[in-house]
């Protein structure tokens, strides 16, 4: 498969984001036809790039990767830290109103999935509200710990799995939706006194269907 051409959000001497598009892994994977994402800035850089962290395969958004070893470590450690506040857009199944935080330890099971176990790692999620239809609703989610599939893990154990997750939901994908209703919106953090504030807005693929529900992101659903 040929590789789609880099959407650059920022870049300056230490690092570069990327807007992600669905389907495209962000590092090399058994049975994967694609070129990673790495492996593209890379080429692009004429060097490696460093993953500073991962973003499912079939979300979108926000991709942050380090130009060089140092600069990876003290990322890295701001993520580790909690040091990184990193804000998501996702379309779930069902209404919810307000806000409020998921605080339940998640481990991966023998089938690839995580899910809710006592024996699992901490792990907290926090949403709120940004518009609501009458069968789903559009959140803000910020992942307080950086687990695999946390969000969709959670959200799906609430019972509000998001619209076309393929691998947490009764009905695969749920709702019907032609892609992984799941975006990284925002990214803030500091970085030797210099503060980044990175934001991308999902793409027409996403809001083709938020709009199919009735819903924008400027404007409150019914």
């Amino acid at each position: 498969m040929e590789s789609a051409s880099l959407e650059v959000v920022f870049e300056d001497a230490r690092l570069i984001a990327i807007n992600k598009p669905v389907g495209q892994a962000v590092v090399p994977g058994r049975g994967l036809s694609e070129e990673p994402l790495a492996a593209q800035v890379g080429r692009r850089l004429g060097a490696k790039a460093f993953v500073v962290h991962r973003l499912d395969r079939d979300a979108s958004g926000l991709t942050l990767l380090a130009k060089d070893a140092a600069a990876h470590r003290e990322l890295s450690m701001l993520f580790e830290a909690r040091r990184v506040r990193k804000l998501y857009l996702a379309l779930v199944r069902g209404r919810l109103e307000g806000e409020g935080v998921i605080d339940r330890p998640l481990r991966q099971f023998g089938s690839g999935r995580m899910g809710d176990d006592p024996r699992g790692k901490p792990s907290a999620t926090r949403w709120r509200l940004r518009a609501a239809a009458p069968e789903c609703s559009l959140l803000e989610v910020s992942p307080e710990t950086g687990r695999r599939h946390q969000i969709r893990a959670h959200l799906f154990g609430i019972g509000h799995p998001i619209l076309g997750d393929r691998l947490y939901g009764k009905d695969r994908p749920v709702g019907g939706a032609a892609r992984l209703m799941l975006h990284a919106w925002k990214l803030e953090f500091e970085l030797e006194g210099a503060h980044y504030d990175l934001c991308v807005l999902p793409g027409p693929d996403f809001l083709a269907v938020l709009s199919s529900h009735g819903l924008s992101l400027t404007e409150k659903g019914p």
